[in-house]
């Protein structure tokens, strides 16, 4: 065995270099260097003082918050308990349908039947929910949804007075409503709306209101996420809280610490009916805009554009040519529109209103909302791997007939034949505008985007196919041109939406 040739001494030395840790070196290959690695500080956040709590901004911001009680017409007694407001054209089985329906009873508490069928009271109904002043001489916001089909609406104030209020607008896009009180000599307190943008995921927010018509309460809890789209509309961008709120909160207020209103809560998710922690309310910047309309000429004028709109996938800007996958691309634009008039086209793709990028429909569609009727924009749309600029005057939304007919595909397919590659089996449509798809390979691409039969293929990559062969001719042009995927229009009914299915090889 050898032997170390080093003195016991020098090594003695050598161990007590090391524990001492010789700080500025390493050892690396053999070598001593003077160099050490670095290490990121850890993350440490300061502790909230041990005297924090919520009685501060409570005491200030609540003799503003008042219940708001409401009689509905007697024709309005029987209905379906879902009401004509912005959540109803959920699927029946969507746990979002239990949202903030006008409670029934002089407490508020009882829910609202589930089962389909009419509600029918032998006396004029009661509902029972929250809101706000936001200026003292009278004017005060709530839900749309509250007050709908109210004749008499009654305010209960924090020390229990009670005054009659009248009112003044509502805006059933957006769930809003404002009322106002009309008292000789009267001054209230009011709270003002904050800057929502500000506000953060995690930060705390205090909701006052009415809950099962108990009175005036008080929870509190933090912003759980921004920008929820929970299928109420096209303007969905609301805040989600996790203050308990429920039935009877409705239009009452989610205030920072400050005492700044940042959102409306409107609206809950629950299985059961109740608190589940999981709430929305309405941004602040919306509610201001929305609320001082109201006020100014009794409703919202928003712009119309007048397009169906759709998200732009990853697979459809490669399809398209596009770089990103920001923009909407036009599905369907209605007849003698706005769109329309200013050579809009089916299968463009919106990417900028007034030069502002447009990241999706919402933003659009939010975009859109905030010009007047009359006003001339520039739309910014992606054609023929290029961009332009489209000059739009916008119509009035207020003036959109909303009713539409839907007619199905009729008749039997004939003579069908695979499309090689793609998992699909073609056939001519009866009236010779678009090829019908009779079958779809469960394990293609097709299916995995959601092909399914009776869709009808209008267009590939924007040029008209009539027969088999125009798809083909279509996907091999693609396939020249270097395109790794191929941008079907498809047509189900009187829908049409967009779909890229990747170029087949060989």
């Amino acid at each position: 065995m050898a032997q170390s040739t080093q003195s016991p001494k020098r090594n003695r030395l050598f161990a007590a270099a090391l524990a001492a840790g010789v700080a500025g070196s390493v050892i690396t290959g053999g070598v001593m260097s003077n160099t050490v690695p670095s290490y990121a500080e850890p993350v440490t956040v300061q502790a909230p003082s041990q005297n924090f709590g919520f009685a501060d901004v409570v005491e200030k911001v609540s003799p503003a918050v008042v219940s708001v009680r409401v009689k509905e017409k007697m024709a309005q007694v029987q209905s379906s308990g879902l009401g004509d407001n912005p959540f109803e054209n959920l699927p029946e089985d969507h746990p979002m349908r239990r949202f903030f329906e006008s409670p029934n009873g002089p407490r508020g508490g009882q829910a609202t039947p589930r089962n389909g069928q009419p509600r029918r009271d032998s006396k004029q109904a009661m509902a029972q929910g929250s809101g706000f002043f936001v200026s003292d001489d009278g004017y005060l916001v709530t839900n749309n949804h509250v007050v709908e089909d109210g004749e008499n609406f009654t305010i209960v104030m924090d020390d229990g007075k009670e005054y009659e209020a009248r009112l003044i607008g509502t805006d059933k896009r957006t769930d809003l409503a404002v009322l106002k009180v009309d008292a000789k000599n009267q001054k209230f307190a009011y709270v003002e709306f904050g800057d929502d943008s500000k506000a953060r995921v995690g930060e705390w927010v205090v909701a006052v209101g009415n809950p099962f018509g108990l009175g005036g309460s008080v929870t509190a809890g933090i912003i759980s996420a921004r920008g929820r789209d929970i299928g109420a509309g096209p303007y969905d961008d609301f805040l989600q809280i996790d203050a308990a709120v429920n039935r009877g909160n409705s239009g009452g207020p989610a205030f920072d610490l400050n005492g700044k209103v940042i959102g409306v809560n409107t609206a809950i998710f629950s299985p059961s009916g109740g608190n589940v922690g999981i709430a929305f309310a309405i941004p602040a910047s919306t509610a201001k805009t929305v609320v001082q309309s109201l006020r100014d000429k009794g409703n919202v004028q928003r712009g119309w554009l007048g397009v169906q709109i759709a998200p732009v996938t990853d697979d459809i800007a490669e399809a398209v040519g596009l770089s990103s996958d920001q923009g909407a691309i036009v599905t369907l634009p209605d007849s003698d529109t706005p769109a329309t008039k200013a050579g809009i086209q089916t299968g463009d793709v919106i990417t900028a209103i007034n030069g502002e990028t447009v990241a999706g429909p919402r933003e659009l569609a939010r975009k859109v909302a905030e010009y007047a009727p009359g006003v001339g924009i520039d739309v910014t749309i992606w054609r023929a791997n290029k961009a332009s600029n489209v000059k739009v005057t916008l119509g009035d939304l207020a003036t959109l007939d909303e009713s539409a007919s839907a007619s199905g595909q009729s008749g039997a397919p004939v003579d069908p034949s695979a499309l090689s590659g793609y998992g699909l089996t073609l056939t001519p449509s009866d009236d010779g505008a678009g090829v019908v798809v009779t079958d779809v390979d469960p394990s293609s691409s097709a299916a995995d985007k959601g092909v399914s039969a009776g869709d009808v293929i209008v267009s590939v990559n924007g040029k008209d196919v009539k027969t088999q062969r125009d798809v083909e001719t279509a996907l091999k042009d693609a396939s020249k041109s270097g395109r790794k995927a191929a941008l079907f229009q498809l047509r189900t009914g009187e829908q049409n939406r967009f779909v890229a299915l990747p170029v087949a090889k060989g």
